[in-house]
């Protein structure tokens, strides 16, 4: 299928780390796809092996049918940014485009078209030296923009952005994905990935941990949930609690955190105890707690 990324067995032994182990997943298009794990789980050389930038021990990576290294045009293909752009430091933005264009083979407009996509137009005419983070990243993704590509592969885009650059790049990014085109994008930002992603990928020590869509990953893991409650009347309300097997502490807001029970049975306890209740809230897991959890007591580093 055409923007479809596919993993499969995917393996990576360097002389004493196994950086990825058998990974397979499928990418698919029209949606962004989040690529996740702890410091060191294999991530950049997934990424990396995709990219034709380094050879698999085993297994093979393909976008759009064909690994990278047989792309007939692969920037037309793939746009990839897997780290902030680099350029010359006395060259303008714009004319570090055109060089690029140049080489690929795109004609010299292509770099004003792709500066205006991300924004840059204002700072094409400064030299890069002068370019903050977040004017670097956007630089990157018009470099990767250049081909018109149908997949988009970023590594950590957000990072060294401000709260209008994050804003900025998931906007673009859900365009993008909007056209029926692929995002694959790594990163520790899991507040954002939470708003960003229509699926996620989540690995450890190289390894599949779980993949699928965010909200049926987040809520698969409701039990993780508690429950807030606020009463005069705390201690009568454990007693009966406790009868339920719940586990009840008293957070440092003053409230009872109890887990072991839903929202319903803790109503139903406090009727039954003749308590008064002036907050009662089921609290569920978000991105971080799943990602958390799943990947506790898993080194990243071998």
């Amino acid at each position: 299928m055409e923007g479809q990324i596919v993993v499969s067995g995917l393996t990576k032994v360097f002389p004493r780390v196994r950086a990825v182990d058998d990974l397979s997943f499928t990418v698919e298009p029209g949606r962004v796809t989040g690529f996740l794990g702890p410091n060191g789980s294999g991530k950049t050389t997934t990424l990396r092996m995709m990219l034709n930038l380094v050879t698999p021990t085993k297994g093979v990576a393909t976008i759009s049918g064909e690994r990278y290294a047989n792309l007939h045009e692969p920037l037309g293909t793939v746009g990839a940014v897997l780290e902030a752009s680099s350029a010359h430091k006395g060259r303008t933005g714009r004319n570090h485009l055109r060089i690029v264009c140049a080489a690929a083979g795109y004609p010299e407009q292509r770099a004003d078209e792709v500066l205006d996509l991300v924004g840059l137009t204002p700072a094409a005419k400064r030299k890069f030296k002068g370019y903050s983070m977040g004017m670097r990243q956007r630089l990157g993704i018009a470099a990767a923009m250049l081909g018109n590509p149908k997949v988009l592969v970023l590594d950590e885009p957000a990072n060294g952005l401000d709260p209008e650059g994050i804003r900025w790049m998931r906007e673009f990014l859900r365009a993008f994905a909007s056209q029926g085109r692929t995002v694959l994008v790594s990163s520790h930002l899991l507040s954002e990935m939470e708003q960003l992603a229509d699926d996620v990928i989540i690995i450890a020590a190289g390894k599949m941990i779980t993949q699928g869509p965010v909200d049926r990953i987040v809520d698969g893991m409701a039990h993780t949930g508690s429950v807030r409650v606020r009463t005069p009347h705390a201690e009568a309300l454990t007693t009966e609690l406790h009868k339920l097997g719940a586990v009840v502490h008293l957070n440092g807001n003053g409230a009872l955190q109890i887990t072991g029970v839903e929202a319903p049975a803790v109503g139903r306890a406090a009727l039954a105890a003749q308590v008064e209740l002036h907050e009662l809230v089921a609290e569920k897991p978000d991105l971080e707690d799943v990602f958390l959890e799943l990947t506790q007591g898993k080194a990243g580093i071998r």
